[in-house]
């Protein structure tokens, strides 16, 4: 669960190839949870749970347990309170991060996330000096299909406001608010969507040298083990 697609898919084969699977369900389990004590349990009419149990069945989560967590967040079943949590920080050569977690400690929560930084050579940044180098957008991701000019044409008069590809994936950006809609359109189509997500994205991504990229790398890899965070924004790009 990450922000940047490219870290997404490195971080989402890692999930797969080891031993966090339970890690990532209850991560997945938490984001269910908050979404549907947000909005309701009715993914028709709550966009933010139709994504999270999309993600969670991305990942093999059981039926079972993708209802289990949306009775709790709907008060159906007895679950631990928890909240969303939006960290501003900086990795090493301040680098600006947004963190997002869902916890039901907040002091434990900003505790472990500061020492992860401290030990990265990061450090705790003030609230508003980070969130505005970012922007809220919806993203698509297709992979290994590139999309054709007569879906590009559609895909931009419904809204989509960029098209990105890195290697054999294509992602589509577009407002928040659009991006039920061009899913639709991306699907009747006859494309397979890989991933759909609202993300913060930079205004102004960076690309670094292949050393600070890999410390950054090993820094997103301890905070992802870190049991509640949820997404990892960086401006760096992958």
């Amino acid at each position: 669960m990450s922000g940047h697609s490219k870290w997404s898919q490195i971080k989402n084969k890692k999930a797969s190839t080891d031993a966090k699977r339970s890690a990532v369900f209850s991560k997945l389990t938490a984001f269910i949870t908050v979404a549907a004590r947000e909005k309701g349990g009715d993914m028709n009419s709550n966009p933010k749970l139709r994504m999270a149990v999309e993600k969670a069945k991305s990942f093999n989560m059981p039926a079972d347990n993708i209802e289990r967590a949306i009775k709790k967040g709907t008060g159906e079943l007895e679950g631990l309170v928890l909240e969303e949590l939006f960290i501003e920080a900086y990795a090493a050569n301040g680098k600006p991060l947004l963190i997002t977690a869902i916890t039901d400690n907040k002091n434990r929560t900003i505790s472990e996330i500061k020492h992860i930084l401290n030990s990265f050579e990061g450090k705790m940044a003030n609230s508003g000096s980070v969130k505005w180098l970012f922007e809220e957008k919806g993203q698509i991701i297709l992979e290994e299909q590139k999309i054709n000019d007569e879906l590009e044409l559609s895909l931009i008069e419904s809204g989509a406001e960029d098209f990105k590809e890195e290697g054999e994936t294509s992602i589509i950006i577009c407002k928040p608010e659009n991006l039920e809609k061009l899913k639709e359109i991306i699907i009747k189509s006859g494309y397979k969507i890989s991933e759909s997500s609202v993300a913060f994205l930079p205004k102004n991504p960076e690309v670094v040298a292949e050393a600070e990229r890999e410390h950054l790398e090993k820094l997103f890899e301890a905070l992802d083990d870190q049991q509640d965070v949820a997404e990892i924004y960086s401006t760096i790009t992958f």
